[in-house]
């Protein structure tokens, strides 16, 4: 094994640049590191030999890009590097037992201490927590501030004596949610990211982050077998068109908000080429993720349930992964939130809603 071992070592050596180690667009922090256009392309072609994903995670997809917009030259050199080399796994501290939809009800409280805060509460539906290093968060630093001010968005080690991870037991079986509880656990003031008093500007903007990577912003749009191959191969054709007539229209329908849907993918990746964060596009990318665009389009014409009967002969997989993902539907915003958002940006509502999970 020590000559397969030496002829893969070369292999890689020769063939993968420094440039497409790094599972994130090129900056200054990372090293290496492709432009934005270069870096969606080898998503594409990673896809289409279904190759596994680079690194992913709450580090690449949500606070990475959060702190490169708020964080300072300190934060940005010490965790953006460990982030990029898959050294360290971050969970969301946001979601509270009684702060859900209306997130900045949120109680978790943080006190001065010398050059840190100790913190006390709790957090609910934290991702991973039994699995990450640190925690971003948000607590409440001005109890007697208004209720979207004196929140502080945080960053801290959760492997501490005063924190405590209890997994969630979810009805597939899985455990991706945690519990996670403070007890004195301690901050240090320099992890602070923005301002004290206002992380709900941070907050809200990293949930654009995080529903922009839901959708699926920056992994390409390349597939390997499109729905309509897919239709053919099993149900067969009639001069040269799906057999079935009406999958047939449903696939049709589908295609077209497919390919509407990846062209204002790509509008929305070139805008935040000019530096700007995403936008109120980002709820609409949570809201119409591809799966979910499919499901609405396609999945609830009856005669698609027996073509899914056809092709896909690992049921038990695809049910766990259902109710996978009716689990986790309140990422990054419940559905009326985002809605609410959306409405607000088209001018269809008067006033955003201010309060999302």
């Amino acid at each position: 094994m020590g000559s397969f071992r030496e002829d893969a070592r070369d292999w890689l050596e020769r063939n993968c640049p420094a440039s497409i180690r790094t599972p994130m667009p090129a900056n200054e922090y990372v090293g290496g590191g492709l432009e934005t256009d270069a870096h969606l392309i080898l998503q594409e072609e990673l896809r289409r030999i279904n190759a596994r994903p680079p690194l992913q995670g709450m580090g690449i997809s949500m606070i990475g890009p959060a702190l490169l917009e708020f964080g300072t030259e300190e934060q940005k050199r010490e965790h953006l590097p460990k982030i990029a080399r898959g050294e360290i796994w971050w969970c969301q501290g946001y979601s509270e037992p009684n702060a859900g939809s209306d997130l900045a009800s949120l109680q978790t409280r943080a006190v001065e201490d010398g050059d840190e805060y100790v913190i006390n509460g709790s957090k609910i539906w934290t991702s991973g927590a039994d699995q990450a290093d640190w925690i971003f968060c948000l607590v409440r630093t001005d109890p007697a501030a208004s209720k979207h001010e004196g929140i502080t968005f945080i960053l801290f080690d959760i492997d501490q004596p005063g924190v405590t991870v209890k997994p969630i037991l979810l009805i597939s079986g899985a455990s991706p949610f945690c519990e996670t509880f403070f007890d004195d656990a301690r901050a240090s003031k320099r992890n602070v990211v923005g301002t004290v008093n206002q992380g709900w500007t941070v907050a809200k903007r990293l949930l654009q982050y995080e529903r922009t990577s839901i959708g699926g912003i920056g992994r390409g749009t390349q597939q390997i077998e499109s729905l309509e191959e897919t239709a053919r191969r099993y149900l067969g054709a009639c001069d040269g068109a799906i057999a079935d007539a009406p999958l047939r229209s449903a696939v049709i329908d589908h295609c077209m908000n497919d390919r509407a849907y990846a062209l204002t993918m790509r509008r929305s990746l070139e805008e935040s080429q000019t530096g700007k964060a995403p936008g109120a596009a980002s709820s609409m990318f949570k809201y119409l993720d591809r799966p979910g665009l499919c499901r609405r389009r396609v999945g609830h014409d009856p005669s698609v349930a027996a073509f899914e009967g056809q092709f896909d002969r690992r049921r038990h997989l695809r049910g766990a992964a259902q109710h996978s993902r009716q689990a986790c539907s309140g990422a990054a915003g419940l559905t009326n939130a985002l809605l609410g958002t959306l409405g607000s940006s088209m001018g269809l509502v008067e006033h955003r809603v201010a309060s999302v999970t």
